[in-house]
């Protein structure tokens, strides 16, 4: 058996396509709906914070990675920086949480079939889409990130589309929302009021879940140290564009209050005002939305987890191949990802209706937790850097870390509110302690 090398054949175009797969997913196509009835008008702040925090954690991210781009990630850089045991943590929450986030991705793309062909059981989807895309992610890098290319460039262009004909829809057809009017009073502006604020901003958070893919993709890219500060520094355009500008038009087309939160907000906005192509083609373009996040999120968890066997925190066997395998990928670490993704099928099967609420708050934690870690790691690396040598830094250290945290810790206190999370905040702490036990019983192991 030898150990895989990955290749490096990801190219600019593939990284930039790859943050914005990151950035774009069912988050915003989906739970949208359920955030704005949250807070009301004032879903647009509530996005310009969440931007804001992953801003940070995506600059403090990308110092590292240009320092020295890995597969491994963050996970890589704790196990640096910080020691084994938070490399351990590190990584297998990450892998936790893109392989939950997979079958959040492949549940949300069953939701959205059903506004086309209804009748479809979710757990079937789920499983033909899971074959075909561990098939692509078995070809080769290249091929992964070609169908990454394709699948954000859609996505991308038809969200531009449907911006340009919002804002004819809003300044030339004044009647579709005689509310707008009012949104200016504070207590339609903030609906739901502080609580109905932070909540929202558990939803936020969730959809911004998976940015930090672009770092893990730079270890087999061309030329990190140039791509990835530019595929880092689009963040904050792109969410103010993807995001804020989204939010915009569809509190602005129609009264926020009557969306319906089962389906994607888009949809039912342009059903509602009459334009049922358009509704059909947005339902189009969530589908690839959400197929090109569990593309990213299959091939980002395949590779954490090699990463956590090149170091012997999973089996050693995943980290090898036949020796007569031309292929610089790791085929077992993708097919095992496969195999624990099939988790999502059985859900569907015995849970079609809360499918997509139970796994989105299992996600939620385990983002959080990877996110915690990516700062407290960029603190350790600092104390071990030059920082006049670095050639790619995160502004206003340290304080941009804490005021990072500081967020992230007020929606995991807000999680522990809600009825739908709380579970998932009570497990976090059971999880860590596994993880713990799992570390200690492996460091004993001759």
């Amino acid at each position: 058996m030898s150990e895989v090398r990955l290749s490096h054949k990801l190219k600019n175009r593939h990284l930039q396509m790859i943050a914005l797969g990151g950035v774009i997913g069912s988050g915003l196509f989906f739970g949208s709906a359920k955030s704005i009835h949250l807070t009301g008008p004032s879903i647009v702040l509530s996005y310009l914070l969440g931007g804001l925090v992953i801003y940070i954690i995506m600059r403090a991210l990308g110092e590292m990675t240009v320092d020295r781009p890995s597969p491994g990630s963050f996970s890589e850089y704790a196990h640096n920086y910080v020691g084994p045991y938070a490399g351990f943590i590190s990584g297998w929450s990450a892998w936790f949480e893109y392989t939950i986030v997979c079958m959040v991705e492949l549940t949300a793309v069953t939701v959205f079939f059903d506004t086309l062909v209804p009748g479809i059981p979710h757990w079937i989807l789920c499983l033909g889409i899971l074959v075909f895309f561990t098939f692509i992610n078995l070809l080769s890098v290249k091929v992964f990130g070609e169908f990454e290319f394709w699948f954000a460039g859609i996505k991308i262009v038809a969200i531009i589309l449907m911006l340009i004909f919002s804002a004819y829809l809003i300044f030339f057809k004044h009647d579709m929302n005689p509310e707008v009017a009012q949104y200016t009073n504070p207590n339609l502006f903030f609906a739901g009021g502080v609580s109905g604020f932070l909540t929202s901003l558990v939803v936020v958070i969730f959809s911004f879940g998976g940015t930090e893919f672009v770092s893990i993709a730079s270890g087999e890219s061309e030329n990190p140290q140039k791509n990835v500060p530019k595929a880092i520094n689009g963040v904050l355009i792109r969410i103010v564009m993807f995001y804020i500008l989204t939010m915009l038009a569809i509190i602005l087309l129609y009264p926020y209050q009557n969306l319906a939160t089962n389906i994607s907000p888009f949809v039912d906005v342009f059903n509602k005002v009459g334009f049922h192509n358009a509704a059909i083609a947005m339902d189009l373009v969530a589908i690839t939305v959400a197929l090109s996040a569990f593309n990213s999120c299959m091939y980002s968890a395949s590779r954490m987890l090699f990463n956590l066997a090149h170091h012997g925190y999973a089996p050693k066997m995943l980290a090898h191949n036949d020796p007569d395998s031309k292929r610089h990928i790791p085929v077992k670490t993708v097919l095992c990802t496969s195999v624990s993704v099939v988790i999502a099928v059985i859900v569907n099967y015995l849970f079609p209706e809360k499918a997509f609420m139970y796994l989105l708050t299992v996600a939620t934690s385990a983002i959080l937790i990877v996110w915690f870690m990516v700062l407290i790691t960029h603190m350790y690396f600092r104390k071990q850097k030059d920082v006049t040598t670095l050639a790619y830094k995160l502004k206003f250290f340290p304080i941009s870390n804490i005021f990072a945290m500081a967020i992230l810790l007020l929606v995991m206190a807000k999680m522990t509110h809600m009825h739908d999370m709380k579970l998932s905040v009570y497990v976090t702490p059971l999880w860590i302690v596994v993880l713990s036990l799992i570390y200690v019983l492996n460091k004993k192991r001759p």
